[in-house]
C-alpha cells in the first residue's frame, strides 16, 4: 500500500526557500516584484527573519504534504476501500484488502515519474494558487504583474514540489 515518505515530503518543502533565493532575487525577479508591490528596500530589512524563514518552511511543509495525494493517484485507490469492513485492521481476507493489494500490485508504479509530478504540481499552482493569489491582488488594488510574477514562481515551485514527490515517494 502507498505509504507517505516523510523524508521526502521534508525535502520538497525546502524548494519554495530555495526558488524564493532565486526568484526574488533582485537580479531575477525582485526587483520588479518590489516594485509592483509598492515596497521599499528599508521596508525589506526589518522584521524577524529567522521567524519568517521558519514559518516558510512550516507552511510549505503544509503544502507538501497536499501534494502527496494530488500527485500520487495510488492514494486515490486506497480512499475508494478505506471505509470497507476489515480495511482498518488490515484483514487479509476482507475483499476490499485483497483488491486494494491486487490493484496495488498491478498499477502501484503507474504515473510514478518526476514529469507526471511536475505536470500535476502545475495544474495545482494554476488551478489553486492563481485564483487565490489574483483574489488577493485585487483586494489589495496591485496590478497584473504582481499577481504574474507570483502565480509564476508558485507555477515552477509547485511544478517542482509535485517532480520530488511523485519520482521519490
Amino acid at each position: 500500500m502507498q505509504q507517505m515518505n516523510f523524508l521526502i515530503t521534508a525535502l520538497a518543502a525546502l524548494i519554495p526557500l530555495i526558488m524564493g533565493f532565486i526568484w526574488y532575487n533582485p537580479k531575477v525577479m525582485g526587483n520588479a516584484w518590489m516594485k509592483s508591490a509598492g515596497l521599499k528596500e528599508e521596508q525589506m530589512k526589518g522584521g524577524n527573519m529567522a521567524l519568517v524563514f521558519i514559518l516558510t518552511y512550516v507552511f510549505s511543509f503544509f503544502i507538501a504534504l497536499i501534494l502527496n495525494p494530488v500527485v500520487i493517484h495510488q492514494y486515490g485507490l486506497m480512499s475508494v476501500v478505506m471505509d470497507q469492513p476489515g480495511m482498518k485492521e488490515q484483514d487479509k481476507a476482507s475483499e476490499a484488502y485483497i483488491w486494494l493489494l491486487d490493484a496495488m500490485g498491478k498499477y502501484g508504479h503507474e504515473f510514478r515519474t518526476f514529469k507526471h509530478g511536475a505536470f500535476h504540481g502545475t495544474i495545482a499552482a494554476i488551478m489553486f494558487a492563481l485564483p487565490i493569489l489574483g483574489i488577493n491582488a485585487m483586494f489589495e488594488r496591485k496590478g497584473a504583474k504582481y499577481i504574474m510574477i507570483n502565480v509564476v514562481y508558485w507555477i515552477i515551485t509547485l511544478a517542482l514540489m509535485g517532480g520530488v514527490i511523485c519520482q521519490w515517494t
